[in-house]
């Protein structure tokens, strides 16, 4: 069946799309204004909705391709690990080097994985905790986001939600964000030592 080339094309195209809009995002987070932080976080919001729409799109229409597969997870973790390690200059007492650096090693090795099991004729898919774990990111990511833009207005407010920004309670959130991902990787890599083991010799 032909498609029209903007229905084919357009999965790919929120992908490419979700990358390229990861700079700006983070040139606007460093701007430390709160226009600069609201327009980060659209930005972040709108990649978080591509990244939904583009797998949709493409299993509805059939048109999936093997370059969209393999890019469209490297697209996630550019916008989702240049945030977090952006979070690290801005926020370094709320968002720790050594949490991000979890995160991040969780991330490529994931990707380093479904990678080398591709050359190997093998696939990778995505599990449902995979798909909580990315979930669980993207909502403290905007949670942080907006908490940040917000401590930027004037008066009693801003500051309420600064203090707020600065708790106790978005550093052990950030925790939760850590174990979950660290655990799904786990995850992943075990059951490809079991599905080995279960081949056998």
């Amino acid at each position: 069946m032909i498609f029209p080339f903007d229905m084919k094309h357009v999965p790919n195209v929120l992908t490419v799309a979700r990358i390229a809009i990861t700079p700006l995002l983070l040139f606007l987070l460093f701007s430390d204004t709160f226009m600069g932080y609201v327009w980060a976080l659209i930005l972040f919001v709108l990649g978080a909705i591509s990244d939904y729409f583009d797998g949709v799109l493409a299993r509805k229409y059939g048109v999936g391709t093997r370059f969209g597969k393999y890019l469209d997870p490297l697209a996630d973790k550019i916008l989702v690990l240049g945030t977090f390690v952006s979070l690290v200059f801005i926020l370094p007492d709320l968002v720790p080097v050594w949490a991000v650096g979890l995160i991040a090693v969780r991330d490529i090795s994931v990707t380093a994985l479904r990678s080398w099991l591709k050359r190997q004729g093998g696939e990778l898919k995505t599990s449902r905790a995979a798909k909580v774990k990315t979930t669980v990111q993207l909502t403290y990511l905007i949670l942080t986001l907006t908490l940040l833009a917000a401590s930027k207005l004037p008066g009693l407010f801003g500051e309420t939600v600064g203090s707020v920004l600065a708790s106790d309670i978005m550093f052990w959130l950030l925790m939760g964000v850590t174990v979950v991902t660290v655990v799904t990787g786990v995850m992943y890599f075990a059951e490809i030592k079991r599905d080995t083991n279960d081949a056998g010799p």
